[in-house]
């Protein structure tokens, strides 16, 4: 007997796949989008949809486990994370004050992660609003080349970035997701 969850997938067409590709809303059929910009942006879209779907279905407990001890993280804490990050890019264009802490001090946004359901609504208000504001932030800079803020950092340099991190972080959630309840997928 283990105390560790049974792998499963709600797949049945693929069963390494998170979703049957018509249950899937990063499924993508047909061509790409036109140009770099856009492409960027529906790589960033897709890796915050599949953030949202390695979280879908749990309680305020699971969220909030930290399931692969000594570590700090859950899927809970990387939702608040997500959200700091995406705050504290607005401060990487911005030529005024830094914008403060969502989550105060050094790694509050994992540390505050509790197992709470007004945790959990707050951690998706903050992460859809810094989302919704750091997007709306880089809409009038459409040119990738483009340098903004004190240090100068290139608007592409900037969505790469927010790329890398969630795609870090969306690897993160599959091995957190299967630790809570045992399902896997891409």
């Amino acid at each position: 007997m283990t105390d560790e969850p049974a792998r499963w997938t709600k797949a049945t067409v693929y069963p390494d796949m998170w979703a049957d590709p018509g249950d899937d809303p990063r499924n993508n059929e047909g061509p790409g989008p036109d140009g770099e910009l856009p492409t960027l942006e529906g790589v960033l879209r897709d890796y915050r949809l599949t953030l949202r779907m390695k979280c879908e279905g749990l309680d305020a407990e699971q969220l909030a486990r930290r399931s692969v001890p000594p570590s700090t993280m859950s899927l809970l804490g990387l939702v608040r994370h997500l959200a700091e990050a995406e705050r504290d890019w607005r401060n990487w264009i911005s030529h005024g004050d830094p914008l403060p802490k969502l989550y105060g001090k050094r790694d509050g946004d994992f540390d505050g992660a509790l197992a709470d359901q007004a945790v959990v609504d707050a951690a998706y208000a903050d992460l859809e609003r810094e989302q919704a504001a750091t997007d709306a932030a880089l809409a009038g800079h459409p040119d990738l080349g483009e340098r903004l803020g004190k240090e100068g950092i290139a608007v592409r340099e900037l969505l790469v970035h927010r790329i890398e991190e969630y795609a870090r972080h969306c690897g993160h959630a599959d091995l957190l997701r299967e630790c809570v309840d045992g399902r896997v997928g891409q």
